[in-house]
């Protein structure tokens, strides 16, 4: 039994086995978080996926009877927020509460299910007793449907996906877990899910303080719940607004090493200018570690043989992943090894202007790097690095 605090409590579910996400490799599984809220009235705040709804259930069942339910919550359609639904909803007959996107995308999901929709917008409200529910609207954050939602006497936002985290833990709070490791696993859900939202988590902070919603308590639907809220908000501030450390980032993958030996010679040039360096190879290095890297790296560089006149495949995937993230604010440079064309040089660097990032004349090199041709790449880490440290 986890008391969120008086009168809230997790009902959420564990899943130390899960290890991907849409791609999205989560080494230390997921949570998928539910809240149960007691009152005269009782409101459940989303649900879990589907394989654990007889959990989720059964913790409820714990506090309350599954038919005392009045109000069921959903902040968002995703089925690892929605997926015990048809099974809560044979069982019990709760007021499904969602936005008019919420509704339409649980239709779709269901289809057949008859539910009892209560549609809402952003400011509307629900009296459970004692307590209020308050929902706001917060479209593309990250899907069209999803909001949050305030219960005011307790000051505690259930933040939906905002401010989440995907890291299986006992733990339900972040200074349980570690305030900083929290963070830490913050930042690389941030990275791999909300990085492409950044207007929108701006917009819905400014929001928030709008509607003079001051949260002691931020309840996300994975991960840990903070009680550390300030942290967590300063936090995404940053990471939206792509604030960037004196960091560079060199990210290839090599076919008989020449690839592998540029890269080695960037990073030393780049790291003689006492900027921070992370070299990540695309077969070996997590891709979710690597745009968390990216996310506040002033500098990337994207090294690839060419096979085949084109980009070596696992960089062409990587590139396609962070291309859908639209990382923000960065230089570049590319550095390719070729035997019959440079065709991966040139593709690398369409890509990058797509993605608006200030292009640096890299290097382009025929079979194996020469000493000489080494030391080119020592200067151009060099020349990257100085602009990094400005």
């Amino acid at each position: 039994m986890v008391e969120v605090c008086r009168d809230v409590y997790w009902v959420g579910a564990i899943d130390w086995s899960g290890r991907d996400f849409h791609g999205f490799e989560t080494c230390r599984g997921l949570t998928y978080n539910s809240y149960l809220v007691t009152d005269e009235k009782n409101a459940l705040i989303d649900g879990v996926k589907h394989e654990f709804a007889r959990e989720q259930i059964r913790k409820i069942n714990s506090y309350v009877k599954l038919d005392d339910i009045d109000y069921l919550v959903v902040n968002h359609v995703e089925p690892d927020h929605s997926g015990s639904l048809p099974e809560l909803l044979r069982r019990a007959n709760p007021e499904v509460v969602c936005t008019r996107r919420g509704k339409e995308g649980l239709e779709k999901y269901y289809d057949g299910e008859d539910w009892n929709f209560r549609v809402v917008k952003t400011g509307d409200r629900i009296k459970l007793g004692e307590k209020t529910l308050t929902f706001i609207e917060t479209p593309m954050l990250h899907w069209p449907d999803s909001m949050m939602t305030w219960l005011e006497e307790r000051k505690v936002l259930f933040s939906m996906d905002g401010f989440g985290q995907h890291i299986a833990s006992s733990e339900r709070f972040d200074d349980e877990l570690g305030v900083g490791e929290a963070i830490r696993w913050a930042k690389i859900y941030y990275a791999n899910i909300l990085m492409p939202f950044g207007r929108n988590v701006l917009r819905t902070i400014k929001k928030l303080e709008e509607l003079k919603i001051n949260p002691e308590i931020i309840a996300p639907s994975h991960g840990v719940v903070w009680r550390n809220p300030d942290r967590i908000i300063r936090e995404y501030v940053k990471w939206a607004n792509f604030e960037s450390e004196s960091k560079a980032v060199i990210v290839y993958d090599t076919m008989w090493h020449s690839t592998e030996k540029i890269a080695m010679a960037i990073a030393e040039g780049i790291a003689s200018k006492g900027v921070k360096v992370r070299v990540f190879h695309v077969r070996k290095d997590s891709w979710a570690d690597i745009m968390t890297e990216i996310l506040d790296a002033k500098a990337v560089c994207i090294g690839s043989p060419t096979m085949h006149g084109s980009v070596f495949p696992p960089i062409a995937g990587f590139l396609a992943y962070m291309k859908g993230l639209k990382p923000k604010n960065k230089i570049a440079a590319v550095f390719s090894s070729y035997g019959w064309g440079i065709g991966a040089y040139e593709e690398i660097i369409e890509l990058l202007k797509d993605l608006e990032f200030g292009i640096i004349e890299g290097l382009k090199v025929k079979f194996r790097p020469s000493e000489e041709e080494l030391e080119v790449a020592r200067e151009l880490g060099e020349k990257i690095g100085e602009i990094v440290a400005k």
